[in-house]
């Protein structure tokens, strides 16, 4: 089963238990265990993934972490638990940020089963941040949630690339944090910078403040505007499945070539502008005429690790089928025509 199949189930067992899961052993057991597993990791060999983890720190005698993932004899990940209705706080996992300093340790997982925070070194070398690089909740994965914890994995687990990425989506959450403060309260800079796009002449107090009151007005109208917009098309088109913030959505480079690869393809028996995309949190849909009554392919390609292609036969039914690369779409040329041909002649 591959990893997006693997996560969504144990999300799907975090939204149904979780009134159960009160204490640390049985969000251990229940989640954080089945996650490593997920990842390739064998959580029945001790020398993989060692339990209750000891490491005398200072005067701090036998303190133990939860787990310490070791890779290749070389400790590289630390994971401290608790139940999964705790806040998770650095406060309550003292021991974590102490071992990450006397460990080869490059990752420290914080988690209560749901909610896993993912921390490094990137503000000082081998001193664990006090915030972290990356959370997600097990409970309400996005599909950009499916690439950053594939890196994770045992099979092909490197350390600097998962730095980089680390580095990435620490100025993405600082960025992102710093627009939704100015959505809510903006700043005296973008009051400013707003005012000299819209204003031709001196910036008096009260043109300031009532450019203030405006930006999170307007903010909320263009964001509103985008969500009307999808909800308007699948009205419009009927479509079941219920309607996904474009901004939870993002559009990968193999997607992107293999959408232009089944335009290529369906370009012989038909116009290419009439093919079109649209990406979800599953999967991407390419379409004929941009209705989702017409699929002429799907693209599952969230996961790392592997990758399908899907086609449909005479009874409209999905087929997956794996491709190693982008390029072995090729590979079903005809099934695509056939798809399309149909769709034409209906």
């Amino acid at each position: 089963m591959e990893l997006e199949a693997k996560l969504e189930a144990l999300s799907e067992k975090a939204n149904k238990h979780r009134e159960v899961l009160a204490t640390e052993e049985a969000a251990k057991t229940a989640l954080v265990m089945p996650f490593l597993q997920a990842l390739g990791y064998d959580v029945f060999n001790p020398s993989e993934v060692v339990p209750e983890f000891t490491c005398d720190v200072g005067t701090k005698k036998g303190e133990k972490v939860d787990y310490a993932i070791v890779i290749d004899g070389n400790v590289s990940m630390l994971i401290e638990c608790k139940p999964i209705n705790q806040e998770l706080s650095l406060k309550h996992a003292g021991q974590l940020y102490r071992y990450f300093s006397v460990t080869d340790a490059k990752f420290a997982i914080l988690t209560n089963g749901a909610l896993f925070k993912f921390y490094s070194d990137l503000d000082s070398s081998n001193r664990m941040d006090e915030k972290p690089f990356y959370e997600f909740d097990l409970s309400k994965l996005k599909k950009s949630d499916f690439r950053n914890i594939a890196k994770f994995q045992r099979t092909g687990f490197d350390v600097d690339s998962i730095v980089e990425t680390a580095a990435s989506l620490q100025m993405e959450g600082a960025v992102t944090k710093t627009l939704l403060k100015e959505m809510s309260e903006p700043s005296p800079e973008l009051i400013r910078l707003i005012a000299a796009q819209v204003t031709d002449g001196r910036l008096s107090p009260g043109t300031k403040s009532a450019i203030g009151k405006h930006i999170p007005n307007a903010f909320k109208a263009i964001l509103r505007e985008k969500l009307n917009d999808r909800l308007t098309s699948a009205i419009d088109e009927g479509v079941d499945e219920e309607p996904v913030i474009a901004s939870e959505i993002e559009t990968t480079a193999d997607e992107i070539e293999g959408f232009q690869i089944v335009r290529a393809i369906a370009s012989e028996v038909v116009d290419p502008s009439r093919i079109f995309m649209r990406d979800s949190k599953s999967y991407c849909a390419i379409l004929l005429d941009d209705n989702n009554r017409k699929p002429i392919a799907r693209l599952h390609f969230n996961s790392e690790t592997s990758r399908y292609l899907g086609t449909f036969d005479s009874d409209k039914e999905e087929i997956k089928i794996p491709v190693d690369a982008t390029i072995d779409i090729y590979k079903h040329k005809a099934k695509i025509l056939s798809r399309i041909k149909a769709m034409i002649s209906e």
